[in-house]
Formats: structure tokens, sequence, C-alpha cells
């Protein structure tokens, strides 16, 4: 067997292997062996048919295996020889294999960059302060009212944080929305809505609730609204001025329950105090995530700035397409149109490649960390998958642990999860921190 290897890329070669014709013909003995030994053919018992006669019978299928095994010959005695770290197998030309004649395989595979770690431990992160602020606290109890406030009806102009209920119908250079908004009507015309007065969360036409204020029930008015230049749900009103007639029919205030008794009691606690430690301490559970989600960023980010090498292209190209899925998943489900995706396909793709690209490299170096750290997957680690991905999803622990023990690369790709987090976990305990500026 004689192998040549020569680089595509830095992480792609191509090995060509050839194998004489002894070799091939020794492969060939063998399957064909092997062939003589099962048949079954009308006249002869089992393993006695003449190997002529089981050749012409079964000639297909033994130049197949035939091929099979010459091709396995071939890449394992190349991975051996060159000590490659395959990645992933890109492609592979058989070329002519036969009884009697020189086999030469060409395979393309992708193997693991090579790079040197930087100092990974001591890495600087910053963080933000954890301890709420008064004014955090007061506005955490402020929303807590707000969930359980009740609405009356004003016999008064609409002032800020009322609700407005009302009709609209909207138009665009004087021609009817309804007719560009398809399944969309909401963004053309409804008989009642409900809008926040200058409110926090825009409604469904942007920017309507500011145009609210000091109305009165019964009065009728007209008001531009300026649509984002991209707007996702309809978009032929990107950029468009629309005209919306509105009907004011009815003006409710909010009016937010007393802190007294019941309501502390239905927060499980006993007086204002309580609510306030309460409020603090779930704040700073919160802010302490947020700055533990902030370091496992800075951290991959801070290697990846180190480091400068060309990810694989075949995981590259896998990558992309698991984040072009998520991303057209996430945004079907907020209503935008396939049309949509179809018209800026171009930069998605480009969009989803960058990122792919980022996350192939950040993967690389955190399979290397854990290497050096003899990082590794326990059961425990399985089983708190299991229960997660079960409480996720809704579905029984057996069940997710039968499937994974079902499906190989399932499993396998739950294992280089875990590992991957893992890694960043161990750079996080590590990092230095430094606190920003309240």
């Amino acid at each position: 067997m004689n192998v040549q290897l020569s680089p595509v890329s830095d992480s792609r070669k191509n090995l060509v292997v050839t194998l004489d014709s002894e070799e091939v013909d020794t492969e060939h003995q063998a399957v064909l062996g092997e062939y003589v030994r099962q048949a079954r053919l009308p006249g002869f018992r089992p393993g006695k048919a003449p190997a002529a006669l089981v050749i012409k019978r079964f000639s297909k299928e033994i130049a197949e295996e035939l091929k099979q095994k010459v091709v396995t010959k071939a890449y394992r005695g190349a991975l051996e020889k060159e000590k490659l770290d395959v990645l992933s197998v890109v492609s592979v030309d058989e070329g002519k294999i036969e009884q009697g004649v020189p086999a030469a395989i060409t395979v393309t595979v992708d193997v693991r960059p090579e790079f040197t770690l930087p100092d990974y431990v001591g890495i600087p992160t910053k963080i933000d302060p954890v301890d709420p602020t008064d004014a955090e606290v007061d506005a955490i109890i402020q929303t807590l009212r707000s969930e359980r406030a009740d609405f009356k009806a004003a016999d008064r102009p609409a002032a800020k944080g009322d609700y407005v209920k009302l009709s609209y119908e909207g138009s665009v250079d004087g021609a009817k929305i309804s007719a560009i908004a398809g399944d969309k009507q909401l963004y053309a015309q409804v008989p009642q809505t409900w809008e926040e007065v200058e409110g926090a969360n825009e409604g469904i036409i942007p920017g309507l609730g500011k145009h609210l204020a000091g109305v009165s029930k019964g009065d009728r008015k007209v008001v531009s609204i300026v649509f984002p230049s991209n707007f996702q749900p309809v978009p032929a009103l990107s950029g468009k001025t629309a005209e919306y007639a509105l009907e004011v029919q009815e003006i409710r205030e909010r009016l937010l329950p007393e802190l007294d008794a019941n309501f502390f009691k239905a927060h499980r606690v006993d007086d204002l105090e309580g609510l306030k430690g309460q409020v603090r301490t779930n704040l700073r559970i919160q802010k302490e995530q947020r700055n533990r989600a902030a370091q496992r960023t800075q951290v991959t980010q801070a290697l990846a700035e180190k480091l400068r090498f060309e990810p694989p292209t075949s995981l590259v190209e896998a990558e992309t397409q698991n984040v072009l899925r998520q991303f057209i998943q996430e945004n079907m489900r907020r209503g935008i149109p396939a049309e949509q995706f179809e018209k800026d396909k171009k930069e998605l793709f480009e969009g989803a490649r960058k990122a792919a690209s980022g996350r192939v490299k950040v993967q690389l170096i955190l399979a290397k960390i854990a290497e050096a750290e003899k990082i590794s997957v326990t059961d425990r680690d399985i089983d708190l998958y299991i229960r997660n991905e079960a409480a996720r999803s809704s579905q029984r622990p057996d069940k997710i642990a039968k499937d994974l023990a079902k499906d190989r690369e399932a499993l396998r790709s739950v294992q280089q999860s875990i590992i991957f987090d893992k890694s960043v976990d161990f750079l996080v305990s590590k990092a230095t921190f430094s606190v920003n500026p309240p």
C-alpha cells in the first residue's frame, strides 16, 4: 500500500491510497471465500458450491463488497500511516476496483487544525454589581402590583398608564392597508382593541399608544404611524407612513392594589419588609445568573480572538445549516412569513455562516482545553441532562434514556455538548473579574 498526502488547506487533506493487484486479489479471495461458505445453491450442500458458480450467481454482490473492503482497508491504512486526527470525511473517489487490477482511492478529509493553546487561566472578565438598589426593588414591587391591578371606567381624558378601547382602520397613500396586509389584517383594521397610553411595551401598531394621551370617549381622530424600515410582520409596510382613523370607545384607569395583608399573603410574606427582602434575593440571583452568562461569553471570545486558524469547512457548513434552521424556526414562531426568508436568503446565509464559523472555532478550542484538563462526561452528567430534557420537553426520563441508547450519534452530540459546557465552566472558575461601576 502506498499513501500520498497532499494539503488542500490547513484543515483539509487529500489522501491518495494505491493498492497493488495482489492486495486487491487478497481482499477478493476473502470476499469470495465468505460467499462460498454461506451460499445455498440448488444441488449443492452449504459451502460446497464451486467458486465459479458462486461468482456467476453473486457477481454484483461480490463486486460491491470488494469495493467496500478495499476502500475501508485503504482508508484505515492511510490514517494509521499518516496519524491524522480526522473530524469528517468530505468525499471518497474509489476509482476502479476489480480483481487483478491495482486500485487507487482518493479520500478527502477534514482534520483537526493544529494550534497551541494560549494561557487560559486567569482570563479577565467584567461583571455588574449584584446588590439590588432601592429603586430596582421598588420598580419590581410596582410591577407586582400592576400584575394584580383592576381597571375602572374613567369619565375623563386618557392619561399615561390608562387603557383605551378603540377601533382603527389604516391606509397608505390613500389605499387601504387591508389590500396589502394579507393574513395580517390586525395591521389593517380592527373593530375593537385595547391600547395602553404611552406604555412601555408597544401594541400591534408601533407607536400607537403615544398618540392616545388626552383622548376622550367618543373621539375620532387620524394619527400618522411611521413603520420601521425592516418591518417583518408585513414587509409591504416597511418604511411607510400610514394614516390610522381611530374611534375611542372607552377609557379605563389602572387601579393598583394596596400593599396590605392580602397582598403580602399572596406573595407568602408577612409585611412590606419581607416582600422587599424576597425581591432583593430574587434580583440578586438574576444578576448573578446574568453575570455568569456574561463571563461565559467573555472567556470564549477572549480565547477565539487570541487564536488564528480556519475551522474545517465541513463542520462550518453543517453548523451553518443548524444556525439557519434555528433562526427560521424562531422567526416563524414570531409570525414572519416564509417569503421574507427567501427574499433575504443571501444575507441570512452570510450571517449564519459567520456565526457558525465562530461557533466551530470555539468548540475546537474547548475540546482541546477539555483534553488538557482531562474534563470528561460522567454518568451523573448524563442523568442531569436527561432530567433537564424531560422537564423541558415534558417527556418521561426513561423514554429519553432509551432513545439515547438507541441513537449513538445523538448520544455523542449530547456528550460533546456537556464537554463544551463543563470546559466553559472551568474557564469561568479560573477567570479573574472586575466589577463595572454602578
